[in-house]
C-alpha cells in the first residue's frame, strides 16, 4: 500500500508529539497511510555545546530519546511500522501527556534510571510487544539506522530545522518535505483535515521555505 506521509520523530520532542497526534487524527478520518521514521535530537545537536546552548536537562532528555529510538528500531525490525506506531503512542502518552518531561525539566538532577526503566517496560507492555525489546535501548547496533534516517530527513529539508519532519507522497514525483508544522494544540475533526490540506498545499509550492510567527503558546497535550 502506498504511503502518504513519512513522519520523522524523536519520542521526547513535545512539538513532534502534538503534530503526530494531528496526523493520526487525519489518518483516522481518511485512508492516508503514515510511515513512522526516526530523527534524533541528540544527533541534530551533536556539534553544539550542551553546556551553554541548552537548559541543563537537555542532555538527559535527548539521551533518553536516543535510547527510545533504538527500541523503536528494534520494534520495527520485529513488528513493522505498526509496532513503531504503537510504541511511539505509548512513549508519548507517558512522556508528554503523563507529565514525565515536565518532571525532568523541573528536577534536572533527577535520577532518571528508575523512571526510564518503568517508562520503557510499561510502554512495551501496553503496545503488546515482546518485553525483550527493552534491551535494545542499550544496543548500539541500531545507531547507524537512526543516524541514516536522521540524515535522510535533513537532506529533504536542510539542516537548520528540528523535529518533526514531514514528507508528503514519499518516493513519488510529487514528494515534498517540511519541518513542522509546529502547533501548540492538537487539531481535531474537520479542522485537522483542513490543516493537512493546507500544509500539503504549501509543501508542494516550488521555492516555499518558511512561514512563521514567534508568538507561541505552551504545548497542550489534550
Amino acid at each position: 500500500m502506498a504511503v502518504d506521509l513519512d513522519f520523522f520523530f524523536d519520542p521526547v520532542c513535545p512539538w513532534a508529539w502534538i503534530t503526530s497526534r494531528w496526523v493520526t487524527e487525519v489518518a483516522e478520518q481518511t485512508d492516508y497511510q503514515i510511515e513512522w521514521r526516526f530523527i534524533s535530537l541528540k544527533i541534530i545537536n551533536e556539534d553544539r555545546d550542551y553546556g551553554t546552548d541548552f537548559p541543563t536537562y537537555y542532555p538527559t532528555v535527548h539521551g533518553l530519546g536516543f535510547s527510545l529510538l533504538r527500541i523503536c528500531a528494534a520494534a520495527r525490525k520485529s513488528g513493522g511500522n505498526q509496532a513503531v506506531a504503537s510504541l511511539y503512542t505509548e512513549f508519548g502518552n507517558r512522556i508528554h501527556t503523563g507529565g514525565l518531561s515536565k518532571k525532568i525539566a523541573a528536577e534536572p538532577s533527577l535520577d532518571l534510571a528508575p523512571l526510564r526503566s518503568s517508562l520503557i517496560s510499561e510502554a512495551i507492555a501496553a503496545s503488546g510487544l515482546d518485553p525483550k525489546l527493552a534491551a535494545a535501548g542499550e544496543d548500539e547496533s541500531y545507531d547507524e539506522l537512526i543516524r541514516t534516517e536522521t540524515e535522510i530527513a535533513l537532506t529533504r529539508t536542510g539542516k537548520d530545522v528540528g523535529t518533526p519532519i514531514l514528507t508528503f507522497a514519499p518516493g513519488t514525483d510529487t514528494e515534498n518535505s517540511l519541518f513542522g508544522p509546529v502547533i501548540a494544540t492538537i487539531p481535531r475533526g474537520a479542522q485537522a483535515v483542513e490543516l493537512w490540506d493546507a500544509v500539503r498545499t504549501m509543501a508542494a509550492v516550488p521555492g516555499f521555505a518558511e512561514l512563521k510567527r514567534s508568538l507561541r503558546a505552551a504545548p497542550s497535550f489534550e
